[in-house]
Protein backbone atom coordinates (compact mmCIF):
# COMPACT_ATOMS: atom_id res chain seq x y z
CA UNK A 1 0.00 0.00 0.00
CA UNK A 2 1.47 3.68 -1.04
CA UNK A 3 2.37 6.26 1.79
CA UNK A 4 -0.74 8.69 0.31
CA UNK A 5 -2.87 5.52 0.05
CA UNK A 6 -4.82 6.76 3.62
CA UNK A 7 -5.42 9.98 2.69
CA UNK A 8 -7.38 8.72 -0.49
CA UNK A 9 -9.47 6.72 1.71
CA UNK A 10 -12.63 8.26 1.77
CA UNK A 11 -14.27 8.74 5.23
CA UNK A 12 -17.58 6.58 5.93
CA UNK A 13 -20.63 7.61 7.80
CA UNK A 14 -22.60 4.82 9.39
CA UNK A 15 -26.38 5.59 8.73
CA UNK A 16 -29.21 3.71 11.01
CA UNK A 17 -31.89 3.21 9.81
CA UNK A 18 -34.77 3.02 12.23
CA UNK A 19 -38.05 1.67 10.32
CA UNK A 20 -41.01 3.44 11.64
CA UNK A 21 -44.50 2.20 12.50
CA UNK A 22 -45.10 4.04 8.92
CA UNK A 23 -43.08 2.18 7.23
CA UNK A 24 -44.24 -1.64 8.21
CA UNK A 25 -48.10 -0.24 7.85
CA UNK A 26 -46.76 0.97 3.92
CA UNK A 27 -45.18 -3.01 3.69
CA UNK A 28 -48.31 -4.42 5.13
CA UNK A 29 -50.42 -2.32 2.75
CA UNK A 30 -48.45 -3.57 -0.24
CA UNK A 31 -48.32 -7.00 0.79
CA UNK A 32 -52.38 -6.89 1.49
CA UNK A 33 -52.82 -5.37 -1.93
CA UNK A 34 -50.73 -8.45 -3.08
CA UNK A 35 -53.38 -10.82 -1.17
CA UNK A 36 -50.66 -12.02 1.10
CA UNK A 37 -52.64 -11.59 4.61
CA UNK A 38 -50.08 -13.58 6.58
CA UNK A 39 -47.20 -11.18 5.31
CA UNK A 40 -49.84 -8.27 6.21
CA UNK A 41 -50.63 -9.35 8.70
CA UNK A 42 -47.08 -9.28 10.34
CA UNK A 43 -46.18 -6.04 9.47
CA UNK A 44 -49.11 -4.04 11.03
CA UNK A 45 -49.12 -6.04 14.11
CA UNK A 46 -45.13 -4.52 13.98
CA UNK A 47 -46.74 -1.13 12.98
CA UNK A 48 -49.32 -1.20 16.18
CA UNK A 49 -46.17 -2.11 18.06
CA UNK A 50 -44.39 0.88 17.00
CA UNK A 51 -47.43 3.35 17.07
CA UNK A 52 -50.28 1.83 19.26
CA UNK A 53 -52.16 4.80 19.35
CA UNK A 54 -52.72 5.30 15.29
CA UNK A 55 -56.31 4.24 14.43
CA UNK A 56 -55.84 4.02 11.27
CA UNK A 57 -53.03 1.57 11.69
CA UNK A 58 -54.96 -0.66 14.22
CA UNK A 59 -57.85 -0.43 12.02
CA UNK A 60 -56.06 -2.05 8.79
CA UNK A 61 -54.67 -4.70 11.04
CA UNK A 62 -58.19 -5.64 12.47
CA UNK A 63 -59.66 -5.92 8.53
CA UNK A 64 -56.82 -8.56 7.51
CA UNK A 65 -57.71 -10.34 10.74
CA UNK A 66 -61.60 -10.00 9.39
CA UNK A 67 -60.41 -11.54 5.98
CA UNK A 68 -58.31 -14.38 7.98
CA UNK A 69 -61.29 -15.65 9.89
CA UNK A 70 -59.95 -14.17 13.22
CA UNK A 71 -62.74 -12.67 13.85
CA UNK A 72 -62.50 -12.71 17.83
CA UNK A 73 -59.10 -10.78 17.67
CA UNK A 74 -60.48 -8.72 14.60
CA UNK A 75 -63.46 -7.38 17.05
CA UNK A 76 -61.12 -6.67 20.20
CA UNK A 77 -59.36 -4.42 17.89
CA UNK A 78 -62.07 -2.28 16.24
CA UNK A 79 -63.72 -2.20 19.98
CA UNK A 80 -60.35 -0.54 21.23
CA UNK A 81 -60.72 1.81 18.07
CA UNK A 82 -63.91 3.16 19.34
CA UNK A 83 -63.75 3.03 23.17
CA UNK A 84 -60.35 4.14 22.72
CA UNK A 85 -58.54 5.65 19.92
CA UNK A 86 -60.89 7.26 17.95
CA UNK A 87 -64.91 7.12 18.30
CA UNK A 88 -65.30 8.84 15.22
CA UNK A 89 -64.57 5.76 13.22
CA UNK A 90 -67.72 5.02 13.13
CA UNK A 91 -67.35 2.48 9.82
CA UNK A 92 -65.78 -0.21 12.93
CA UNK A 93 -69.31 -0.62 13.83
CA UNK A 94 -69.91 -2.02 10.55
CA UNK A 95 -66.71 -4.11 10.79
CA UNK A 96 -68.35 -5.81 13.72
CA UNK A 97 -71.43 -6.38 12.59
CA UNK A 98 -70.35 -8.16 9.90
CA UNK A 99 -67.79 -10.42 12.20
CA UNK A 100 -70.55 -11.00 14.74
CA UNK A 101 -72.47 -12.22 12.14
CA UNK A 102 -70.14 -14.63 11.10
CA UNK A 103 -69.36 -15.60 14.52
CA UNK A 104 -73.42 -16.22 15.32
CA UNK A 105 -73.65 -13.64 17.43
CA UNK A 106 -76.62 -11.96 15.26
CA UNK A 107 -77.99 -9.78 18.16
CA UNK A 108 -74.15 -7.77 18.73
CA UNK A 109 -74.44 -7.76 14.81
CA UNK A 110 -78.03 -6.59 14.36
CA UNK A 111 -76.67 -4.48 17.41
CA UNK A 112 -74.03 -2.39 15.69
CA UNK A 113 -75.31 -2.54 12.01
CA UNK A 114 -78.09 -0.32 13.69
CA UNK A 115 -75.04 1.73 15.44
CA UNK A 116 -73.63 2.32 12.40
CA UNK A 117 -77.03 3.45 9.99
CA UNK A 118 -77.72 5.95 13.21
CA UNK A 119 -74.43 7.60 12.89
CA UNK A 120 -73.95 7.74 9.14
CA UNK A 121 -76.72 6.95 7.18
CA UNK A 122 -75.08 8.16 4.14
CA UNK A 123 -71.68 6.72 4.77
CA UNK A 124 -69.27 4.21 2.88
CA UNK A 125 -71.00 1.29 3.86
CA UNK A 126 -74.88 2.31 3.74
CA UNK A 127 -75.84 -0.08 1.06
CA UNK A 128 -74.11 -2.92 2.42
CA UNK A 129 -75.33 -2.66 6.29
CA UNK A 130 -79.02 -2.53 5.05
CA UNK A 131 -78.26 -5.53 3.08
CA UNK A 132 -76.97 -7.21 6.02
CA UNK A 133 -79.88 -5.99 8.22
CA UNK A 134 -82.34 -7.19 5.91
CA UNK A 135 -80.07 -10.84 5.84
CA UNK A 136 -80.38 -10.67 9.50
CA UNK A 137 -84.24 -9.84 9.74
CA UNK A 138 -85.20 -12.20 6.95
CA UNK A 139 -88.26 -14.64 7.97
CA UNK A 140 -88.00 -13.62 11.30
CA UNK A 141 -90.93 -12.85 12.72
CA UNK A 142 -89.88 -12.11 16.25
CA UNK A 143 -86.51 -10.23 15.79
CA UNK A 144 -84.96 -10.27 19.35
CA UNK A 145 -86.15 -13.52 20.13
CA UNK A 146 -84.35 -15.13 17.01
CA UNK A 147 -81.27 -13.44 17.80
CA UNK A 148 -81.15 -14.65 21.67
CA UNK A 149 -82.19 -17.90 20.13
CA UNK A 150 -78.96 -17.88 17.78
CA UNK A 151 -76.68 -16.66 20.84
CA UNK A 152 -77.76 -19.45 22.83
CA UNK A 153 -77.17 -21.94 20.39
CA UNK A 154 -73.47 -20.52 20.56
CA UNK A 155 -73.46 -20.55 24.04
CA UNK A 156 -74.25 -23.73 24.61
CA UNK A 157 -72.39 -25.19 22.54
CA UNK A 158 -69.02 -23.06 23.44
CA UNK A 159 -70.24 -24.03 27.36
CA UNK A 160 -70.53 -27.75 26.19
CA UNK A 161 -66.50 -27.13 24.57
CA UNK A 162 -65.39 -26.58 28.08
CA UNK A 163 -67.19 -29.01 30.07
CA UNK A 164 -65.74 -32.02 27.73
CA UNK A 165 -62.27 -30.37 27.97
CA UNK A 166 -62.46 -30.17 31.67
CA UNK A 167 -63.89 -33.87 32.16
CA UNK A 168 -67.56 -32.89 33.18
CA UNK A 169 -68.97 -35.43 30.94
CA UNK A 170 -72.59 -35.72 31.97
CA UNK A 171 -73.06 -32.41 32.19
CA UNK A 172 -71.77 -32.16 28.42
CA UNK A 173 -74.26 -34.78 27.65
CA UNK A 174 -77.40 -32.65 29.21
CA UNK A 175 -76.16 -29.50 27.36
CA UNK A 176 -75.48 -31.36 24.03
CA UNK A 177 -78.55 -33.36 24.13
CA UNK A 178 -80.82 -30.27 24.68
CA UNK A 179 -78.97 -28.16 21.60
CA UNK A 180 -79.48 -31.76 19.44
CA UNK A 181 -83.51 -31.22 20.39
CA UNK A 182 -83.35 -27.35 19.15
CA UNK A 183 -80.84 -27.67 16.11
CA UNK A 184 -81.41 -31.65 14.53
CA UNK A 185 -78.59 -30.81 11.78
CA UNK A 186 -75.92 -29.30 14.19
CA UNK A 187 -73.68 -31.77 13.59
CA UNK A 188 -70.96 -30.20 15.71
CA UNK A 189 -73.07 -31.17 18.44
CA UNK A 190 -73.56 -34.79 17.68
CA UNK A 191 -69.47 -35.11 17.10
CA UNK A 192 -68.98 -33.68 21.23
CA UNK A 193 -72.22 -35.44 22.27
CA UNK A 194 -70.26 -39.19 20.82
CA UNK A 195 -67.05 -37.75 22.62
CA UNK A 196 -69.04 -37.39 25.80
CA UNK A 197 -70.53 -40.89 26.12
CA UNK A 198 -67.27 -42.61 24.74
CA UNK A 199 -65.29 -41.10 27.50
CA UNK A 200 -68.43 -41.88 30.00
CA UNK A 201 -68.07 -45.17 28.70
CA UNK A 202 -70.84 -45.15 26.33
CA UNK A 203 -69.52 -46.92 23.52
CA UNK A 204 -72.18 -48.07 21.78
CA UNK A 205 -73.99 -44.41 22.29
CA UNK A 206 -70.89 -43.19 20.90
CA UNK A 207 -70.59 -45.12 17.98
CA UNK A 208 -74.71 -44.73 16.83
CA UNK A 209 -74.06 -40.74 17.19
CA UNK A 210 -71.24 -41.18 14.61
CA UNK A 211 -72.69 -43.67 12.82
CA UNK A 212 -75.59 -40.80 12.27
CA UNK A 213 -73.73 -38.38 11.22
CA UNK A 214 -71.97 -40.47 8.57
CA UNK A 215 -75.14 -41.10 7.07
CA UNK A 216 -76.74 -37.47 7.08
CA UNK A 217 -73.50 -35.68 6.84
CA UNK A 218 -71.10 -37.75 4.94
CA UNK A 219 -67.50 -37.15 4.62
CA UNK A 220 -67.76 -35.11 8.26
CA UNK A 221 -63.99 -34.99 9.06
CA UNK A 222 -64.53 -34.39 13.04
CA UNK A 223 -66.61 -37.43 12.60
CA UNK A 224 -63.60 -39.20 11.25
CA UNK A 225 -61.09 -37.57 13.27
CA UNK A 226 -63.41 -38.84 16.53
CA UNK A 227 -63.87 -42.82 15.32
CA UNK A 228 -59.65 -42.84 14.74
CA UNK A 229 -59.84 -41.75 18.89
CA UNK A 230 -62.29 -44.31 19.68
CA UNK A 231 -60.22 -46.54 17.84
CA UNK A 232 -57.20 -45.99 19.45
CA UNK A 233 -58.42 -45.83 23.09
CA UNK A 234 -59.93 -48.85 22.23
CA UNK A 235 -56.88 -50.68 21.14
CA UNK A 236 -58.68 -51.67 17.65
CA UNK A 237 -55.03 -51.31 15.90
CA UNK A 238 -56.59 -52.68 12.70
CA UNK A 239 -59.04 -49.47 12.41
CA UNK A 240 -56.70 -47.36 13.44
CA UNK A 241 -54.29 -48.02 10.58
CA UNK A 242 -57.01 -48.16 8.00
CA UNK A 243 -58.52 -44.64 9.12
CA UNK A 244 -54.88 -43.04 9.66
CA UNK A 245 -54.33 -43.69 6.54
CA UNK A 246 -57.42 -42.51 5.05
CA UNK A 247 -56.46 -38.93 6.88
CA UNK A 248 -53.41 -38.64 5.74
CA UNK A 249 -54.48 -38.88 2.60
CA UNK A 250 -56.94 -35.86 3.06
CA UNK A 251 -56.15 -32.52 2.49
CA UNK A 252 -58.74 -30.08 3.84
CA UNK A 253 -58.83 -26.33 3.07
CA UNK A 254 -60.54 -25.42 6.31
CA UNK A 255 -58.03 -23.90 9.28
CA UNK A 256 -60.27 -25.42 11.91
CA UNK A 257 -60.27 -28.95 9.92
CA UNK A 258 -56.90 -28.52 9.38
CA UNK A 259 -56.10 -28.07 13.41
CA UNK A 260 -58.86 -30.91 14.20
CA UNK A 261 -56.70 -33.01 11.91
CA UNK A 262 -52.97 -31.99 13.07
CA UNK A 263 -54.24 -32.46 17.06
CA UNK A 264 -56.23 -35.73 16.49
CA UNK A 265 -53.20 -37.34 14.53
CA UNK A 266 -50.96 -36.12 17.66
CA UNK A 267 -53.53 -37.70 20.48
CA UNK A 268 -52.41 -41.31 18.44
CA UNK A 269 -48.57 -40.90 18.47
CA UNK A 270 -48.62 -39.60 14.38
CA UNK A 271 -46.34 -37.64 15.63
CA UNK A 272 -44.76 -36.00 12.46
CA UNK A 273 -47.82 -36.19 10.49
CA UNK A 274 -49.64 -33.60 13.65
CA UNK A 275 -46.48 -31.57 13.24
CA UNK A 276 -46.37 -30.69 9.94
CA UNK A 277 -49.96 -29.27 9.97
CA UNK A 278 -50.09 -27.87 13.14
CA UNK A 279 -46.41 -26.06 12.69
CA UNK A 280 -47.70 -25.08 9.08
CA UNK A 281 -50.40 -23.45 10.64
CA UNK A 282 -48.25 -21.44 13.12
CA UNK A 283 -46.28 -20.46 10.10
CA UNK A 284 -49.03 -18.70 8.39
CA UNK A 285 -50.06 -16.57 11.88
CA UNK A 286 -52.66 -19.11 12.83
CA UNK A 287 -53.27 -17.60 16.82
CA UNK A 288 -55.17 -20.70 18.16
CA UNK A 289 -56.29 -21.55 21.71
CA UNK A 290 -54.72 -23.51 24.18
CA UNK A 291 -55.52 -26.70 22.61
CA UNK A 292 -53.50 -25.68 19.56
CA UNK A 293 -50.69 -25.05 21.61
CA UNK A 294 -51.15 -27.58 23.51
CA UNK A 295 -50.77 -30.16 20.85
CA UNK A 296 -47.67 -28.55 19.16
CA UNK A 297 -45.63 -28.74 22.00
CA UNK A 298 -46.26 -32.75 22.14
CA UNK A 299 -45.73 -33.10 17.94
CA UNK A 300 -42.61 -31.06 18.31
CA UNK A 301 -41.07 -32.82 21.41
CA UNK A 302 -41.58 -36.53 20.18
CA UNK A 303 -40.27 -35.35 16.69
CA UNK A 304 -37.11 -33.35 18.20
CA UNK A 305 -37.99 -30.01 18.13
CA UNK A 306 -37.60 -29.18 21.61
CA UNK A 307 -37.14 -25.40 21.05
CA UNK A 308 -40.72 -25.45 19.15
CA UNK A 309 -41.83 -27.74 22.17
CA UNK A 310 -40.97 -25.44 24.66
CA UNK A 311 -42.01 -22.60 23.05
CA UNK A 312 -45.72 -23.82 22.12
CA UNK A 313 -46.00 -25.24 26.28
CA UNK A 314 -45.15 -21.94 27.59
CA UNK A 315 -47.96 -20.45 25.33
CA UNK A 316 -50.42 -23.01 26.08
CA UNK A 317 -49.66 -22.77 29.80
CA UNK A 318 -50.49 -19.01 29.45
CA UNK A 319 -53.34 -19.52 27.90
CA UNK A 320 -54.52 -22.34 29.93
CA UNK A 321 -53.11 -22.27 33.34
CA UNK A 322 -53.95 -25.55 34.67
CA UNK A 323 -52.03 -27.68 31.93
CA UNK A 324 -49.00 -26.99 34.36
CA UNK A 325 -47.25 -30.39 35.24
CA UNK A 326 -48.48 -32.22 31.40
CA UNK A 327 -45.88 -31.37 30.14
CA UNK A 328 -45.03 -33.56 27.09
CA UNK A 329 -41.32 -33.89 28.48
CA UNK A 330 -42.48 -35.26 31.76
CA UNK A 331 -41.86 -38.36 32.45
CA UNK A 332 -43.57 -38.70 35.59
CA UNK A 333 -46.20 -41.16 34.58
CA UNK A 334 -47.78 -41.15 38.35
CA UNK A 335 -47.25 -37.96 40.36
CA UNK A 336 -47.92 -35.04 38.12
CA UNK A 337 -49.89 -36.67 35.16
CA UNK A 338 -53.90 -37.23 35.83
CA UNK A 339 -56.32 -35.22 37.03
CA UNK A 340 -55.94 -35.88 40.88
CA UNK A 341 -52.88 -33.57 40.45
CA UNK A 342 -55.11 -31.05 38.43
CA UNK A 343 -56.02 -28.77 40.99
CA UNK A 344 -57.60 -26.21 38.38
CA UNK A 345 -60.19 -29.01 37.19
CA UNK A 346 -60.73 -29.82 40.52
CA UNK A 347 -62.23 -26.57 41.59
CA UNK A 348 -64.34 -26.39 38.79
CA UNK A 349 -65.56 -30.22 39.35
CA UNK A 350 -66.57 -28.68 42.86
CA UNK A 351 -69.02 -26.05 41.44
CA UNK A 352 -70.84 -28.76 39.01
CA UNK A 353 -74.47 -29.20 39.02
CA UNK A 354 -74.03 -32.91 39.60
CA UNK A 355 -72.96 -34.34 42.71
CA UNK A 356 -71.51 -37.44 41.07
CA UNK A 357 -68.90 -35.01 39.32
CA UNK A 358 -68.11 -33.06 43.18
CA UNK A 359 -67.87 -36.29 44.77
CA UNK A 360 -65.47 -37.33 41.88
CA UNK A 361 -63.80 -33.76 42.77
CA UNK A 362 -63.64 -34.57 46.57
CA UNK A 363 -61.43 -38.33 45.71
CA UNK A 364 -59.53 -36.33 43.68
CA UNK A 365 -58.70 -33.78 46.45
CA UNK A 366 -58.29 -36.54 48.67
CA UNK A 367 -55.75 -38.25 46.13
CA UNK A 368 -54.07 -35.10 45.21
CA UNK A 369 -50.39 -34.18 46.42
CA UNK A 370 -51.93 -30.39 47.04
CA UNK A 371 -54.82 -31.85 49.25
CA UNK A 372 -53.95 -29.04 51.68
CA UNK A 373 -54.21 -26.16 49.50
CA UNK A 374 -57.50 -27.55 47.75
CA UNK A 375 -59.16 -28.02 51.51
CA UNK A 376 -58.70 -24.46 52.17
CA UNK A 377 -59.85 -23.09 49.02
CA UNK A 378 -62.94 -20.90 48.75
CA UNK A 379 -64.41 -23.48 46.49
CA UNK A 380 -64.55 -26.20 48.97
CA UNK A 381 -65.32 -23.86 52.51
CA UNK A 382 -68.29 -21.98 50.68
CA UNK A 383 -69.91 -24.35 48.61
CA UNK A 384 -73.57 -24.04 49.14
CA UNK A 385 -73.71 -26.66 46.29
CA UNK A 386 -72.68 -29.57 49.30
CA UNK A 387 -75.07 -32.16 50.32
CA UNK A 388 -74.63 -33.95 54.16
CA UNK A 389 -73.25 -36.88 52.55
CA UNK A 390 -70.68 -34.44 50.64
CA UNK A 391 -69.78 -32.75 54.03
CA UNK A 392 -69.21 -35.76 55.82
CA UNK A 393 -66.82 -37.05 53.00
CA UNK A 394 -65.19 -33.58 53.25
CA UNK A 395 -64.47 -34.24 57.16
CA UNK A 396 -63.28 -37.76 56.19
CA UNK A 397 -60.82 -36.03 54.07
CA UNK A 398 -59.62 -33.96 56.39
CA UNK A 399 -59.68 -35.93 59.54
CA UNK A 400 -59.59 -39.53 58.62
CA UNK A 401 -60.93 -41.64 60.97
CA UNK A 402 -64.25 -44.33 60.19
CA UNK A 403 -63.80 -45.59 56.74
CA UNK A 404 -66.18 -44.42 54.00
CA UNK A 405 -67.67 -46.57 51.33
CA UNK A 406 -68.04 -44.00 49.06
CA UNK A 407 -63.74 -43.24 49.26
CA UNK A 408 -62.92 -47.16 49.66
CA UNK A 409 -64.28 -48.27 46.26
CA UNK A 410 -62.79 -45.29 44.93
CA UNK A 411 -59.70 -45.78 46.14
CA UNK A 412 -59.58 -49.68 45.87
CA UNK A 413 -60.19 -48.94 41.62
CA UNK A 414 -57.28 -45.87 41.90
CA UNK A 415 -54.81 -49.10 42.64
CA UNK A 416 -55.79 -50.62 39.52
CA UNK A 417 -55.87 -47.30 37.47
CA UNK A 418 -53.89 -44.21 38.22
CA UNK A 419 -52.76 -42.11 37.48
CA UNK A 420 -56.73 -41.03 36.12
CA UNK A 421 -57.06 -39.29 32.79
CA UNK A 422 -59.61 -38.38 30.44
CA UNK A 423 -60.10 -42.52 29.58
CA UNK A 424 -60.44 -43.58 33.24
CA UNK A 425 -62.63 -40.44 34.77
CA UNK A 426 -65.67 -42.43 33.05
CA UNK A 427 -64.88 -45.69 35.21
CA UNK A 428 -64.96 -42.98 38.68
CA UNK A 429 -68.02 -41.02 37.42
CA UNK A 430 -69.64 -44.50 36.85
CA UNK A 431 -68.71 -45.68 40.61
CA UNK A 432 -69.72 -42.33 42.37
CA UNK A 433 -72.94 -42.56 40.36
CA UNK A 434 -73.68 -45.64 41.36
CA UNK A 435 -73.16 -44.83 45.11
CA UNK A 436 -75.57 -41.84 44.69
CA UNK A 437 -78.41 -44.12 43.58
CA UNK A 438 -77.80 -46.57 45.74
CA UNK A 439 -77.72 -43.96 48.82
CA UNK A 440 -81.24 -42.61 47.39
CA UNK A 441 -82.72 -46.51 47.09
CA UNK A 442 -81.61 -47.00 50.93
CA UNK A 443 -78.65 -49.67 49.53
CA UNK A 444 -76.02 -50.67 52.22
CA UNK A 445 -72.20 -50.51 50.67
CA UNK A 446 -71.18 -53.20 52.58
CA UNK A 447 -68.77 -55.47 50.73
CA UNK A 448 -66.32 -52.69 48.92
CA UNK A 449 -64.14 -55.15 47.11
CA UNK A 450 -67.44 -56.79 45.40
CA UNK A 451 -68.38 -53.48 44.63
CA UNK A 452 -64.88 -52.49 42.96
CA UNK A 453 -64.82 -55.47 40.69
CA UNK A 454 -68.94 -55.03 39.77
CA UNK A 455 -67.59 -51.33 38.53
CA UNK A 456 -64.71 -51.99 36.83
CA UNK A 457 -66.49 -55.25 35.13
CA UNK A 458 -69.54 -53.33 34.10
CA UNK A 459 -67.29 -50.28 32.98
CA UNK A 460 -64.75 -52.97 30.54
CA UNK A 461 -67.89 -54.80 29.37
CA UNK A 462 -69.65 -51.87 28.18
CA UNK A 463 -66.12 -50.16 26.68
CA UNK A 464 -64.69 -53.59 25.03
CA UNK A 465 -68.54 -55.55 24.68
CA UNK A 466 -66.66 -57.71 26.75
CA UNK A 467 -64.64 -59.04 29.90
CA UNK A 468 -63.73 -61.80 32.03
CA UNK A 469 -65.43 -62.09 35.43
CA UNK A 470 -63.41 -64.68 37.03
CA UNK A 471 -59.78 -62.32 36.20
CA UNK A 472 -61.53 -60.00 37.63
CA UNK A 473 -63.08 -61.40 40.74
CA UNK A 474 -59.23 -62.76 41.30
CA UNK A 475 -57.43 -58.86 41.25
CA UNK A 476 -60.17 -57.85 44.12
CA UNK A 477 -59.98 -61.21 45.95
CA UNK A 478 -63.62 -62.27 45.68
CA UNK A 479 -65.03 -65.37 43.58
CA UNK A 480 -66.62 -65.15 40.61
CA UNK A 481 -69.99 -65.67 41.96
CA UNK A 482 -69.45 -63.03 44.14
CA UNK A 483 -68.94 -60.83 41.32
CA UNK A 484 -71.74 -62.07 38.99
CA UNK A 485 -74.10 -61.50 41.89
CA UNK A 486 -72.69 -57.33 42.31
CA UNK A 487 -73.14 -57.11 38.75
CA UNK A 488 -77.07 -57.78 39.15
CA UNK A 489 -76.97 -55.60 41.78
CA UNK A 490 -75.30 -52.62 40.00
CA UNK A 491 -77.17 -53.13 36.88
CA UNK A 492 -80.29 -52.86 39.57
CA UNK A 493 -79.13 -49.92 41.51
CA UNK A 494 -78.39 -48.18 38.31
CA UNK A 495 -81.55 -49.11 36.37
CA UNK A 496 -83.19 -45.57 36.77
CA UNK A 497 -80.23 -43.62 35.45
CA UNK A 498 -79.75 -43.40 31.87
CA UNK A 499 -76.29 -43.43 31.48
CA UNK A 500 -75.95 -47.11 31.86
Amino acid sequence: MSKDSKARQTTGKLLLFNPTGEYYFAKGLKAYHKRDLYKAKKYLQRAVQLEPSEPMIVCQLAVICSELGEYQQANKLFLEIIEELDADMVECHYFLANNYAHLGYFKDAYHHANLYMDLDEDGEFAEETIDLLELLTMEAEDMDEKLYEQDDLITKQEEARELLESGHFPKAVEILNSVIDEYPEYWSAYNNLALAYFYLGEIQKAADILDKVFKENPGNLHALCNKLVFAFYERDYKAVKALKEVLKKINPLSIEHQFKLGATLALIGEYESAFSWLRRLQKKGFDGDGAFYYWLSYAAHFTGRDQVAKSAWEKAVELNPDKAGFEPWNDEKGKNSGFENHQASILKRLESEHIEERLFALFLTAMSDGKEQLLTSKEMNQNFKFSHLEREYISFIRKGGKSTPVHDVAALLYKNYHPIGTVEAGLFLMWFTVFVEAVNQNQPIKNEAAWAAAVEYTWIKTREGKGSQQHIAEKYGISASTLGKYVKLLKTTSSSRADF
